[in-house]
């Protein structure tokens, strides 16, 4: 915004407040006995439900009341304004009140079938209450609520926003807290809870510690995706059209142990790379013998199908002549695995890769993966298995829309493969997934093709895998480069090239997020131990290199809150169990850096 254009702005809009003010005094008049709050969601306790947002995220800190506050950055031509319509009666008398952070935030109300209101200050470096009333028309069964910053002034908090007045409805009433929350089984990794029904209310929501999790219709639900080992704590409110209740007692859960989705003897925190075992490029060939002993677990790059469409995977070691030159033997290879073994490392063949297009079209496709994936694993006395598709390998047909249900024969197949590999090896089978930000955090906006607007079938199509393999799944190290950007929880776009973008897209995969921005379709939060970072080792490696200082600051952010730069996380994760890059090969090249920058890091 220009300048010299914002005082007149000001101006304007402080004039007409002013000359508001006798008919609004006129007006005031304490609420009624059948009064209500009817604003939905006014603390911003359930994220930005009930309001469509231009900008803006909820945080947890400053708050002027309860858990999360609204925070909005008005950005070019947006003044990052929040709105909701409510249903209000005609010719009606109701107030307008809220709290405000921030410089030139505005809170006021449309469509009163009157005149409209607003109200706002100039600053309010701590939280300052706005308040403003105003009568409906004859005619007004619908009013917009909304609140916004100023072009060009800098991020406004808004908390506590109430309209209070009679209901739409009539009564005008939300419904009353839900009673008899009690729990009706707890495994490993879900809570089944059951509450009493409410008289007049229409859904109900779940919270867990806190956040909004799921929407439901009934009186019973499961909350599933929850760390074995843990307490949590859970409550529900019934709605209905004229808003929320209040959040029912507490009951706490604690999950079973579990077995996990691999081995329990993975360092607390590991580091994860991919060995160029059957190719050398610009790094130079590596031999297994000579990675270190800070490398926990060692992806063998890359197994991959005879044709796109096959299933059937071949492992082609690097020889020594031509590309390779120095690579060892096949017998050496195979004693620098049990060699690696014997000092608790992990050995993987990683399928896939930039070239490696698998597409499990079909069932015959499927059991040949499993099969040829076996006799690699077998053949050389492998741990486990690394799952690195990438290109067109996971695409979702257009009405496959239910990541927890999913339809499309590519996914389906690849569901099925994993956890036969998973049966057939037991608990000791390592399982771990390399996609691109692509196929998962872009998910959040987009999923599936038809009901989101002919959006690229690639979008979240990893989520259907992740889902159904959670409880066999070791590691997720999702690749946080060669990506564009990527919206976070916070409702803006990260880049790569710092630590904003590493913690933005973490911090999705430990808390959940609504797929396609449905609240009622929650992908749940994977286990901090099951999340490692993927980055690359050096600027050689690939787009979306950090300094050193980078990756420390999104460790520091991600296990002890400190140093988050404007991105506001949604927890802490002590258990965070580390970094995944690309490559050794490249570390190597590059004198160990990222290598060093982990060990002075965890130690």
């Amino acid at each position: 915004m220009d300048r010299a254009r914002r005082p007149r702005s000001v101006l304007a809009a402080l004039t007409a407040t002013l000359l508001a003010v006798p008919a609004l005094t006129a007006l005031s008049s304490p609420a009624g006995a059948a009064d209500a709050d009817l604003a939905v969601n006014g603390g911003f306790e359930s994220g930005l439900t009930g309001w469509t947002c231009t900008a803006g995220t909820t945080v947890d800190s400053p708050v002027h009341g309860g858990r999360s506050a609204l925070r909005a950055t008005p950005a070019g031509n947006d003044n990052a304004q929040c709105a909701q319509t409510v249903t209000v009666q005609p010719d009606a008398q109701y107030t307008l009140s809220g709290y405000v952070r921030g410089s030139y935030v505005y809170l006021g109300a449309n469509g009163a079938g009157t005149s409209d209101v607003s109200t706002w200050t100039q600053s309010a470096p701590d939280w300052q209450k706005l308040s403003t009333t105003f009568r409906t028309g004859p005619t007004t069964t619908k009013v917009t609520l909304y609140t916004h910053g100023w072009y060009g002034t800098g991020a406004y908090q808004a908390d506590d926003l109430t309209l209070v007045g009679p209901g739409g409805s009539g009564t005008g009433q939300p419904p009353a807290a839900p009673a008899g929350l009690r729990t009706t089984s707890v495994t490993s990794s879900s809570v089944g809870l059951s509450w009493s029904a409410v008289t007049g209310a229409t859904s109900y929501a779940l919270y867990r510690d806190g956040t909004r999790v799921q929407n439901v219709t009934g009186t019973s639900a499961t909350v599933s995706g929850l760390a074995a080992s843990t307490a949590y704590s859970f409550q529900v409110t019934a709605a209905n059209a004229a808003g929320e209740s209040p959040r029912s007692t507490a009951v706490t859960a604690t999950t079973g142990a579990g077995t996990g989705g691999g081995p329990s003897d993975l360092p607390a925190h590991a580091l994860v790379g991919y060995l160029h075992a059957g190719f050398a490029n610009g790094a130079g060939y590596t031999r297994l013998a000579d990675v270190p002993d800070s490398w926990d677990v060692i992806d063998l790059a890359f197994g991959e199908p005879t044709s796109a469409t096959s299933g059937d995977i071949r492992f082609n070691r690097c020889s020594s002549g031509g590309e390779c030159p120095g690579a060892e033997s096949d017998a050496d290879f195979k004693a620098a695995i049990k060699a690696k073994q014997a000092a608790g490392k992990k050995v993987l063949i990683s399928i896939g890769g930039q070239n490696g297009q698998v597409q499990l079209t079909t069932t015959a496709a499927r059991d040949a993966f499993v099969s040829s994936v076996s006799k690699i694993i077998d053949t050389w006395g492998l741990d486990g298995l690394d799952v690195d598709f990438e290109g067109h390998s996971l695409s979702l047909n257009a009405d496959d829309t239910d990541f927890k249900h999913p339809t499309t024969p590519v996914v389906v197949n690849l569901i099925s493969a994993l956890k036969t590999l998973k049966a057939k090896y037991g608990t000791k089978f390592v399982l771990t997934m390399a996609p691109e930000t692509f196929f998962v955090q872009n998910g959040y906006q987009f999923y599936g093709t038809g009901k989101w607007g002919g959006q690229d079938p690639r979008c979240g199509a990893y989520l259907p895998v992740i889902h159904a393999l959670r409880e066999d799944l070791t590691l997720l190290h999702v690749q946080d480069y060669n990506s564009g950007p990527i919206m976070g929880l916070d409702n803006q776009y990260h880049s790569m090239g710092g630590a904003d973008f590493h913690i933005a897209m973490t911090d999705m995969l430990l808390t959940g997020f609504p797929v396609a921005g449905d609240p009622d379709n929650v992908f749940p939060p994977l286990r901090p131990d099951q999340v490692a970072i993927g980055m690359p080792a050096s600027t050689n490696a690939g787009n979306g290199y950090v300094s050193p200082a980078e990756v420390t600051k999104t460790l520091d952010c991600l296990t002890k809150k400190t140093d988050c730069g404007s991105y506001t996380t949604h927890g802490t994760w002590p258990a965070l169990r580390g970094l995944m890059t690309w490559s050794i090969n490249w570390d190597r090249f590059s004198s160990w850096q990222f290598q060093k920058t982990f060990d002075g890091y965890f130690g």
